[in-house]
């Protein structure tokens, strides 16, 4: 059975380029660098052509992975998705209670999550915290320093 997995149009677009990338760009190099090793002579005591042999072996199982997460993957269709709930996509403002500082994140699908750009992984503690509340809503969310209370103050899309 196939793992079908949940991409916004952005994140389906960097698994593409990453697929086209690897067979048009790094396969080509990686044929050409076995092709040197082999025209050195002796296969058999070739450290050259064995190393070139097993970047081929990664890079095409590499390939092969990423053909099937695109070839299995979903877009999200943003538009139907309820503003008034912190879901998939949202970007989500929330306050910690005790120290009032304020983060905004916005819940991506996991292979799209980047701490350094705000964006959160749907699977992560706090976003499983903020999932389908609403803005005004106080949750508790266990990290591993402990329980922290958020209220939610801003959803957006």
């Amino acid at each position: 059975m196939a793992n079908v997995q949940y991409f916004s149009e952005e994140g389906m677009e960097r698994l593409k380029e990453e697929l086209i990338e690897l067979t048009s760009v790094q396969r080509p190099a990686i044929s050409q660098q076995i092709g040197e090793a082999r025209d050195k002579g002796d296969l058999s005591e070739n450290a050259e052509y064995d190393a070139a042999k097993d970047a081929q072996g990664l890079l095409e199982m590499k390939i092969a992975k990423l053909q099937d997460i695109v070839q299995n993957a979903r877009l999200i269709d943003e538009s139907k998705i309820d503003i008034s709930k912190a879901l998939l996509l949202s970007k989500v403002t929330i306050k910690n209670t005790s120290s009032k500082k304020e983060m905004v994140y916005t819940l991506v699908p996991e292979k799209e999550a980047d701490l350094k750009k705000g964006k959160i992984s749907v699977s992560s503690p706090i976003a499983q915290g903020i999932l389908g509340k609403s803005v005004g809503d106080i949750v508790d969310i266990k990290v591993p320093a402990g329980i922290l209370n958020f209220e939610i103050t801003k959803i957006e899309r």
